[in-house]
């Protein structure tokens, strides 16, 4: 069996309503999925997906080049080839061999997988209406952004109060809490919040002696990236309590094998509709120590571009066990949400940052700097310019209403952050 075509179809996906509006400062992106479909000289195809603004590795048109012609089993393992093309040989060599394709990725382990529900960062409120959809949704575990330019603390209050005890909520910070110095007043505070169970990456990965300090001094499990710090270095010096595992099937092989030795769980991070949910699940039948709830982002899409969708029942998606992937791609659907092209820009406007002191910091952008400048809330925070988690903060975005006011500090945010009133 030999490779014959390769067609990369760019899909918009809508998002659900809250996902919707909170997106759009940065991520509006991940609207486009680019679904890879493989044809062969056997009449098999197969389906891969890739989220190319937000992936481990694109589909190149010199990938595809590479695979022209060749055998499907001999490329499968190639990560170079990026996330859609690869998925897709899984796909069809499982389906050439009458086998589920974690049949060839290792010995399987489970049926059923856990699956997170995720959230971008966004207001309480917003937070709150996620975490009671994810319950009433068949979930036990939601995955939330947790930023200075939120109150967090209200966020862990309002989405505790409106889900199970069993419920687990998983905040990450991606190191904006900048210093162990910062970072454990906060996580003490978040710590009495019985439904809040893990904290990702609290301050910067490389800072071993931080993360040992906030790890001895909190209560929750730390999860981390894998890879940051080295991984022995990790282990040595036990900066964490599990990890965070993506990137393509060698890859993933290779990290969830040292997990194991080290008795250490991870979430597998694979984000897609329900193609790339598909292949998360079969990877996770196979990896003993995939035990926390694996993250897809599937909770925001209206469409999982599947004939017949994954459900979650008590929080774990059954394994799918059809050939290949397991599922059929819906090809109507594709071509009603085809795309030419996935370019997508943030919501233009202002983005006031508002301080319960009611001072107020205007910025252009969530990640806009210059070399030593940071212009966005982002880099402000990394730089710890502004303050860690205070409470009463919340972000707005303030569109273009026409007035020569808005449009003088559009015009100066462009070149530094604007502050302005406070107490």
């Amino acid at each position: 069996m030999r490779i014959t075509a390769v067609d990369r179809m760019l899909v918009e996906v809508p998002f659900y309503d809250v996902p919707e509006r909170n997106m759009g400062r940065e991520l509006a992106g991940w609207h486009v999925s680019e679904v890879c479909r493989v044809q062969t000289d056997a009449g098999i195809v197969g389906y891969g997906e890739t989220l190319p603004n937000y992936t481990w590795g694109r589909v190149t048109d010199a990938s595809v080049a590479r695979v022209q012609g060749q055998a499907p089993a001999e490329c499968m393992w190639d990560d170079r080839l990026g996330a859609g093309l690869q998925m897709a040989l899984f796909d069809v060599v499982g389906k050439a061999e009458g086998v589920p394709a974690y049949r060839l990725l290792g010995d399987k382990v489970r049926d059923w997988c856990p699956l997170s529900w995720w959230s971008i960062d966004m207001p309480p409120e917003d937070m709150a209406a996620e975490a009671k959809s994810a319950a009433a949704s068949g979930y036990i575990a939601h995955k939330q952004k947790a930023r200075p330019w939120y109150d967090v603390v209200e966020q862990a209050r309002r989405t505790s109060a409106v889900v199970p005890p069993n419920f687990s909520l998983d905040l990450d910070f991606n190191g904006h809490l900048v210093n162990s110095a910062a970072a454990v007043s906060v996580l003490k505070e978040l710590d009495a919040f019985a439904n809040v169970k893990i904290y990702e990456s609290p301050i910067p990965q490389g800072d071993v002696a931080g993360n040992q300090r906030i790890r001895s001094q909190t209560r929750c499990a730390i999860a981390m990236h894998y890879g940051s710090p080295p991984i022995m270095t990790a282990l040595r010096e036990q900066v964490c309590d599990g990890f965070v595992v993506g990137g393509g099937a060698s890859a993933v092989r290779r990290q969830a094998a040292v997990a194991r030795e080290a008795n250490m769980p991870f979430w597998l991070q694979l984000v897609g509709t329900g193609i790339t949910t598909a292949f998360a699940m079969h990877q996770g039948a196979v990896c003993s120590h995939a035990q926390w709830p694996a993250v897809t982002c599937l909770n925001m899409y209206r469409h999982q571009l599947l004939k017949e969708p994954l459900t979650v029942q008590g929080g774990y998606v059954r394994v799918p066990e059809g050939p290949g992937l397991g599922v059929e791609v819906d090809e109507a659907t594709l071509a009603s949400l085809a795309t030419p092209t996935s370019k997508r820009s943030p919501a233009a406007g202002v983005y006031a940052l508002r301080r319960s002191s009611g001072e107020v910091v205007y910025y252009a952008g969530e990640r806009r700097s210059e070399p030593g400048v940071p212009q966005g809330y982002w880099e402000d925070s990394a730089m710890g310019n502004l303050p860690p988690y205070e409470q009463g903060t919340r972000l707005d975005l303030l569109l273009d209403d026409g007035t020569p006011e808005w449009r003088d500090l559009f015009n100066r945010v462009q070149l530094a952050p604007v502050r302005s009133g406070g107490a």
